[in-house]
């Protein structure tokens, strides 16, 4: 990954006791930001810790000399340095005057998305979930650059507080040829978003830290007329959206139902419960744990189904090496959607049996592959991400080659919901006497596993 911070443009701008410890500190490539505050010793945080960086204190005329060489602060107390990414923010007194500063590093970071890059290959709208300071606005500055500068779609960024393209009317080069619309005051954000559905039509359009009512139904009226949707809100957790009565239209909304007396029996459940009230504005949830480790849902509608459910133990875990290479790791697998296999030309019952494979049914609904050897399989893949089956392929040892022929197929590997859709495709399989597998995205590696 390559990093353009320009922190010199920052430094320059402090007072000259605090520049000359941070221009030759060992850390100064790990700094994340420096913290001024009246009658008290500058501090400077880096990614290893906090650390005081002079004896002296800060006084009124430290906190002018740099207040006077940035750009004027926001309603929002926020201010920048023209053509950097880095965000200062004020902390003011009772007197609306500033007695304390926050100088944000910001940098942007080439290559930080390569892990979830069939993510946007899918072309399905992303929500990015975290703490504070975890790197969401530099995942999206990314995928803005990647979106429009390799994969050439029409994107509008709305930059609430300058912070994805930098405090200039020239956005900073990181976001790539993407568009961006500044907004004026906070609380319009979610006017500036429709507004750029309805003057500039972008085929996506990115919003950092979406966190009022307003914003969510406007991030859902934009997803209704078909745009591709980026962006960020606070939290650590899907679990937390759910609990969260301002951004639950985010992930569909969430009512209480009350079931019929036979029902709720048939369930299992109370009789009052919750449920989920429509589609999702987003299809997919990145969880952002560390900067280096993401736990992905691919699927949100069913992810919240089994959240409410209480039976959601699945989880996508994507980790980036030193070396830029990504793990994936599945684990605990939901017990109650393992695996849909049929055989078409069959009843709803029956089960695929060749001389080269047999698969019995246990009563607990669990598919044990009885026997897979000395065969080589050749699979077709259809509504599934090639990246991502060939990362997985790796880790199971199984002799199986992906092919975009269908006739020379040995399986078919496909998403339930688009394969059911295809006649022809069936169709043709049934011809040819090709096995037919139904799975979800987020179970594959439980399948390949099973197939050894």
């Amino acid at each position: 990954m390559l990093a353009n911070e320009d922190l010199d443009k920052l430094l320059e701008n402090l007072p000259l006791f605090i520049q000359e410890q941070l221009n030759d500190h060992p850390n100064k490539d790990k700094l994340i930001e420096i913290v001024m505050d009246l009658g008290r010793r500058p501090e400077a945080r880096f990614t290893t810790g906090p650390e005081y960086l002079s004896q002296k204190i800060i006084s009124w005329q430290d906190i002018e000399y740099t207040t006077k060489r940035i750009s004027k602060f926001s309603n929002d107390n926020r201010a920048g340095i023209e053509r950097t990414l880095h965000r200062i923010s004020c902390i003011r007194n009772r007197r609306f005057v500033i007695t304390g500063l926050t100088c944000r590093i910001g940098r942007a970071i080439f290559g930080t998305i390569s892990s979830i890059r069939d993510l946007l290959d899918a072309e399905q709208s992303i929500l990015l979930l975290g703490k504070p300071g975890v790197g969401k606005t530099t995942i999206i500055r990314e995928i803005a650059r990647v979106l429009s500068d390799e994969m050439e779609k029409r994107v509008i960024i709305v930059d609430t507080s300058n912070e994805i393209a930098g405090d200039s009317d020239v956005a900073h080069s990181g976001i790539g040829r993407a568009r961006r619309m500044q907004v004026s005051k906070t609380e319009l954000q979610h006017q500036i978003m429709i507004e750029a559905v309805e003057n500039h039509m972008p085929q996506v359009i990115i919003i950092d830290e979406i966190s009022t009512e307003l914003e969510a139904l406007a991030a859902r009226t934009i997803a209704e007329k078909g745009v591709q949707l980026i962006g960020t809100t606070h939290g650590n957790c899907l679990e937390n959206l759910i609990k969260n009565p301002s951004l639950a239209d985010l992930i569909g909304g969430i009512q209480y139902v009350t079931l019929s007396d036979d029902e709720a029996k048939r369930r299992g459940t109370q009789k009052s419960i919750l449920e989920r009230k429509a589609s999702p504005a987003f299809q997919v949830v990145i969880e952002i744990n560390e900067p280096t480790s993401w736990t992905i849902h691919e699927n949100v509608e069913e992810s919240i189904d089994l959240l409410l459910r209480g039976n959601l133990n699945i989880s996508q875990v994507r980790n980036l090496t030193s070396n830029s290479k990504t793990n994936i790791k599945y684990k605990n697998f939901p017990t109650n959607s393992f695996l849909l296999i049929k055989q078409l030309g069959r009843n709803k019952n029956s089960l695929p049996v060749t001389t080269n494979s047999w698969i019995t049914l246990t009563k607990k609904k669990q598919i044990v592959f009885k026997e897979l050897k000395g065969k080589k399989l050749v699979i077709y893949l259809y509504s599934l991400s090639t990246n991502l089956v060939q990362e997985l392929m790796n880790k199971v040892p199984i002799d199986f080659v992906l092919t975009n022929e269908l006739y020379n197929a040995s399986i078919i590997l496909g998403s339930r919901t688009h394969l059911s859709q295809n006649k022809k495709l069936l169709e043709l399989a049934k011809q040819n006497n090709i096995l037919v597998y139904f799975v979800e995205p987020s179970n594959i590696m439980f399948v390949l596993k099973l197939l050894t």
